[in-house]
């Protein structure tokens, strides 16, 4: 598989293709997915021959906090390397932005656990993540 990375944000189109391939069509509104990227800190895509395979990007506010969101690989180039990669170029992004005292955070599931760890990312004791989908009415 000979892939290269790109420092840039998915299209929306990139966007729904890869959230799609991966089962993420209930998790987001696709009318807010174009103000959602054009607020985004940065994005990395990762692309064989013409197709985007593998998308990730960071939020936050670009001082203090960043968050690590939307890291997704096509089920079919998962588990060689590709999500490593991007979680590689946007630490390197942030490490060249951030303070010492910055904080990175994000949400995983399932087997991404053990990639996040093999970043430095942990549960800490005496805090809890917490999150609530949608406007409080």
């Amino acid at each position: 598989m000979a892939y290269h990375l790109v420092d840039r944000l998915p299209t929306v189109e990139e966007f729904v293709a890869v959230t799609t391939a991966v089962g993420w069509t209930d998790a987001y509104d696709p009318a807010a997915i174009p103000a959602s990227l054009a607020a985004s800190l940065h994005g990395v895509v990762a692309v064989e021959d013409d197709r985007v395979i593998g998308i990730g990007r960071l939020v936050g506010d670009g001082a203090v906090y960043y968050y690590l969101q939307d890291l997704a690989v096509v089920p079919e180039r998962q588990r060689r390397g590709v999500g490593a990669a991007i979680l590689a170029r946007l630490e390197e992004w942030i490490a060249g932005r951030a303070s010492a005292r910055a904080f990175v955070g994000l949400f995983a599931a399932g087997e991404s656990v053990t990639l996040y760890r093999r970043f430095g990312y942990a549960v800490h004791e005496g805090m809890t993540g917490m999150f609530r989908v949608g406007p409080r009415r």
